[in-house]
Formats: structure tokens, C-alpha cells, sequence
């Protein structure tokens, strides 16, 4: 690993001394990621005047039914294209106005008010990123105010208030700063294995409610499951999803001894016990087959980028603030070209965590969980009909977007 990372660093050293025209560079990179994105939408969009589901999967949806998931579908790809052209023109201008320079720029003379100089570099980074986080923030405020109170308004799946968007909005803003602050200055990995006993803990509770589930034939299953499968489940918690969204989920969360399960209340009132532990059999499968995946690609190009002169210089930044440069990292949307690989790794978890599902009844000798396959199957059905989620997927739109195999292919 350790000759792997230094012949990345000398493949990459060209970066420190190379006066490239970095900024023209991002700039095509990023507009041609947005042109793609718009091309997909394009190919995506004539599937949602389909009037019949996939034979596949005629018989599980009513015809009113599959009509809403049609009309929403088109609804949110007009939606996502004039959001993904807006957003990039924001950024564009963004870049082309030198807005890292200036950030940077009134990052220090904020901290230089509270008597800190130019030697705190970590202080006034960390400054900079939220500097940046809100100037790009309060452009596209209107998107987010059009998704939640029309879009998601117009298809029955908005709960949220005024009052709670606002309130949101501020605390997650705090928690940015709270939060964001020792992201930027700690050891990413670390602050990964934080965030596992954090969010849920602290982060959760300020947004929704997270009740101990009821007892029943559910909390049954799910712990006999568990006890099983050697899950070592601490707690089993129901929480209020439909305060916000009639959108339904599940997932757990935890260290390797102890995991708490979470399941949203909308998926509770939309399925039957049987395939809410289907669903939950498929989320312990990603546990058990180890396919839980924490990539750090992009992060190994970091080091040859952050202290580089003529990458800063492209940007915009002062000669004397190049010839020293701060530890600081312009990103460019790596992730984009990282992304389809992503979701191929992605997409073959899903298929291995489905198949954990269907062969419990084997692996547990469990004569009762000889139907968890088609159980899991009619769950999935239920996910997608409430949520009303597109089945008529392009196969390019699906590579490049979807981390889950879609309906059809499942």
C-alpha cells in the first residue's frame, strides 16, 4: 500500500510545479459532468410516458397507481434538470469570480478580528470552508423551498412545515459548524468511527423521535432474527419518519458489539411484519457478508495537491498566499468519474445481501424462513409503490445514478 500511494505521489508531483490552466480545466470538467447528467435525464425522461409497468411486475401494481409513479418520476426529472443546470452555472460563476480566493481572503480577516494571524493555517482552512458552505448555500436556497413545499408537496409526501424547514435548516447549519470543525481538523477515519456512536445519539434526536418499538409479532421476528444470525442487537427503535415524509426506510447503526436497528413508522404502517423482516434480513446481510464498503479513492489524490503553487495561482489566490500554500483542497467532481464504478461494487452488495435473505432457511435450518425470498420480494414491491419510485429505469441512467439494482432486476 505504502509503494502503491508513493507512485501515485510521483505520478502526480507535475501538479507542484506545472503552471496548468487549472481553472479551464475544472471548468470543462465540470460542465461536461453536467451536460452527461442532463443527457441521462433526457434518455430517462421518455420512460415515464410509459402507460403499463414492466411484465414483470404488472400484476403488483394497480393501474392508478404506477400512473402516480409515472407522473412523479417526470416531475422530479424536470425538476432535476433545471436544479442540475442552476447549480452548475452557480458554481461556474463561482469559480470563474475567484470565489476560493475571496473566501480564503475573508476567512483571515474574520480571524484576524478574534486576534488570530496568518500562522493558525488549520483555523482559518477550517474558516474557509464554511465561508464557502454558506456563500454557495444561500443561491439554491430556492431549490430546496421548491422540492419540499411543490414538488414533494403536489405528491402527498411532504409533512414538513414552514416552521420545521426553517428550524431544520438552522440546525443543520449548527451542526455544520459544530461538527464540520474537527471533520476538517481530525483524521477523516476517525472521525468516521465518531460519527457511528454520534449521529444517532445526539445528531437523530434534534430532527425526529426515537421510540423503543412496541411490542408485538415485529420486535419478535426481528429479535429472534438477530439472535439467529449471532446480530448483536442492542436496540430495536421506531422512529417518526412521517413528521417530515410519508417516504419510508430502515437501517441500523453501531459498533461490531453492539448495533441498534431503526425503523421508520411509514414502513411499519405500509408493510406486514414478515416483509419488514425481509427487508431488515437484507440490511443484516451487508453486515454479515462484510460488504459494508468505506472508499477513500478520492483522498489518496489529496497529497499531491495540497501544497501546489500553480493550482492556487490558477485559482485565483495572491502570489504570496501561493508561494505558501495553505493546507487547503479545491475539489474537483472526482467523484463523478469514481461514481459508476461505485455503484457496479454497490449494486453487487445489494445482489449479495439479497441473496443472504433468500438462504436464511438454509444457513439456519429455519423451516419458517423458507419464503424470506418471496417475502422480500413483496417488501420491495411495497417500498416502490408507496414511494412511488420509477420501474422504468435507461440502463445508462441507472449505471450512472443508482447504487440498487432496480426492481425489475431484482
Amino acid at each position: 500500500m505504502s509503494a502503491y500511494g508513493s507512485t501515485w505521489k510521483r505520478q502526480l508531483a507535475f501538479v507542484t510545479v506545472q503552471p496548468l490552466e487549472w481553472k479551464t480545466y475544472v471548468q470543462g470538467f465540470t460542465w461536461s459532468v453536467c451536460l452527461f447528467e442532463s443527457y441521462l435525464l433526457l434518455r430517462q425522461y421518455p420512460l415515464y410516458s410509459k402507460t403499463v409497468p414492466p411484465s414483470a411486475l404488472a400484476v403488483h401494481f394497480a393501474p392508478d397507481e404506477f400512473a402516480k409513479s409515472q407522473t412523479y418520476g417526470k416531475d422530479k426529472a424536470k425538476f432535476s434538470l433545471v436544479a442540475g443546470l442552476y447549480k452548475q452555472i452557480v458554481d461556474s460563476a463561482m469559480l470563474h469570480f475567484g470565489a476560493y480566493a475571496w473566501a480564503w481572503d475573508i476567512s483571515g480577516k474574520l480571524l484576524a478580528k478574534f486576534g488570530y494571524g496568518a500562522e493558525y493555517e488549520i483555523v482559518q482552512s477550517i474558516a474557509f470552508a464554511f465561508v464557502l458552505f454558506f456563500s454557495s448555500s444561500i443561491p439554491t436556497l430556492p431549490l430546496s423551498v421548491y422540492q419540499t413545499f411543490v414538488l414533494e408537496e403536489k405528491h402527498g409526501f411532504n409533512k414538513t412545515t414552514p416552521a420545521l424547514f426553517v428550524a431544520d435548516m438552522l440546525k443543520g447549519w449548527a451542526l455544520g459548524f459544530v461538527i464540520g470543525a474537527p471533520f476538517l481538523a481530525a483524521f477523516l477515519l476517525a472521525f468516521q468511527m465518531t460519527m457511528v456512536v454520534i449521529y444517532p445519539t445526539i445528531i437523530q434526536p434534534l430532527f425526529n423521535k426515537l421510540s423503543p418499538l412496541a411490542e408485538g409479532e415485529l420486535r419478535s421476528r426481528i429479535e429472534v432474527l438477530a439472535s439467529k444470525l449471532k446480530f448483536p442487537l442492542t436496540h430495536l427503535y421506531e422512529i417518526d419518519g412521517s413528521k417530515r415524509s410519508s417516504h419510508s426506510n430502515a437501517y441500523f447503526y453501531g459498533l461490531p458489539w453492539s448495533k441498534h436497528i431503526v425503523i421508520f413508522d411509514t414502513l411499519i404502517k405500509q408493510s406486514k411484519a414478515e416483509e419488514v423482516e425481509a427487508v431488515l434480513a437484507h440490511e443484516l446481510g451487508h453486515c454479515c457478508s462484510g460488504s459494508q464498503l468505506h472508499i477513500f479513492t478520492i483522498l489518496a489524490l489529496f497529497p499531491a495537491f495540497l501544497h501546489a503553487p500553480p493550482v492556487l495561482r490558477a485559482f485565483d489566490f495572491p502570489k504570496e498566499i501561493a508561494a505558501r500554500p495553505p493546507t487547503i483542497m479545491i475539489i474537483s467532481p472526482l467523484e463523478a468519474v469514481v461514481g459508476i464504478a461505485m455503484n457496479a461494487v454497490s449494486r453487487r452488495f445489494e445482489y449479495q445481501a439479497d441473496r443472504f435473505a433468500c438462504e436464511l432457511q438454509n444457513m439456519l435450518k429455519a423451516e419458517d424462513m423458507a419464503d424470506m425470498g418471496d417475502r422480500l420480494g413483496r417488501a420491495l414491491v411495497t417500498l416502490h409503490v408507496k414511494n412511488l419510485s420509477t420501474v422504468w429505469v435507461d440502463w445508462l441512467y441507472s449505471a450512472y445514478h443508482h447504487s440498487h439494482p432496480t426492481l425489475t432486476e431484482r
